[in-house]
């Protein structure tokens, strides 16, 4: 086997720096990249491995020979799960090839906060000269839900701050030394009590849908930032929205929201206590080469080395 085929909903750039990228990496390995729906249908029908934006459920009736999907993400919340279940068809992710400048933009975040930097902000859109104090970082204390690549890189450089950080993870016996205390799911409301900061860093599942909500709120306090990298939906809204108007928390940053774009008549626009950014923080130079770097790795497994589906990297579980 030695064709790859891009998803129609690729952008163009992305499918040039991508094609660039894995020239270099797969060099016997010829790239596909339809740009309209009926082209890509047309050549699903022969394809053995997609490296998709997106993939809808009907799609698999045109592809019956599909054998692994490579998504150029890395939530797959909106893959058809079960139906690639159904069909023995391998979904792997780009989890981890965001990990530095999402890790990095949370600590903008931050500083963002510990400093000021949204009052200084508002006073020069007001011109106005008024001073007003900042804080510090170091040994605050960091919450991270998910222990993934993300939250790992967070918790690497919130140790220059020498920040106290707590994790939740599904299974917190894996923690290796990544936090200075890891719990269970259980433990969220315990570690949103003892928290200045929470990060939010933790795929969308049925399990955590909504599993910051008005009580977790509460708990981080007057005096605690929410941030968010997720998805939106792991965030309760109402109850942020509530959360923020009433000073319940201190504020939040946002990259995901549960509606993208995020309306025009959200509240969240003109709250003065909220840095929204439009789900951006994964976003960098690299991002081709990182991403072709993992395709490269999971292509060699199935179709060069003898691998199965189960020794793929970043497999969807």
């Amino acid at each position: 086997m030695d064709r790859l085929l891009l998803t129609h909903t690729v952008s163009r750039s992305a499918a040039t720096d991508l094609r660039e990228a894995l020239a270099d990496e797969l060099p016997s390995v010829t790239v596909d990249c339809p740009r309209t729906e009926t082209e890509f249908r047309e050549s699903v029908g022969d394809a053995r491995a997609v490296v998709a934006a997106r993939f809808p459920a009907d799609l698999l009736d045109d592809a019956p020979d599909l054998e692994w999907i490579q998504a150029l993400s890395a939530g797959v919340d909106r893959y058809p799960r079960e139906a690639l279940d159904d069909r023995d068809v391998a979904l792997t992710t780009m989890s981890g090839v965001h990990a530095e400048p999402m890790a990095e933009q949370v600590v903008g975040y931050l500083l963002a906060f510990e400093r000021g930097l949204l009052t200084g902000m508002h006073h020069q859109q007001r011109g106005v000269w008024e001073r007003y104090s900042g804080g510090e970082l170091m040994k605050k204390t960091l919450g991270i839900v998910g222990l993934g690549a993300v939250g790992t890189r967070v918790a690497e450089l919130a140790s220059a701050f020498e920040m106290n950080l707590l994790g939740v993870k599904r299974d917190p016996s894996t923690n290796a030394g990544v936090v200075d205390e890891c719990f269970g799911p259980d433990g969220l409301q315990e570690v949103c009590a003892r928290s200045d900061y929470l990060l939010v860093a933790c795929p969308l599942t049925d399990e955590t849908r909504e599993m910051v909500g008005r009580e977790e709120l509460r708990l981080l306090g007057e005096d605690g930032v929410l941030v968010n990298v997720a998805r939106g939906a792991v965030v309760d809204q109402d109850a942020l929205v509530s959360a923020l108007q009433y000073r319940v928390i201190d504020g939040a940053a946002l990259d995901v929201f549960e509606t993208e774009p995020l309306p025009a008549d959200s509240p969240l626009w003109d709250l003065s206590n909220v840095l929204l950014t439009p789900h951006m923080a994964g976003s960098t130079p690299k991002y081709m080469q990182r991403a072709a770097g993992i395709i490269a790795a999971n292509y060699r497994t199935l179709y060069e080395n003898g691998g199965t589906k189960a020794h793929l990297r970043n497999l969807a579980d």
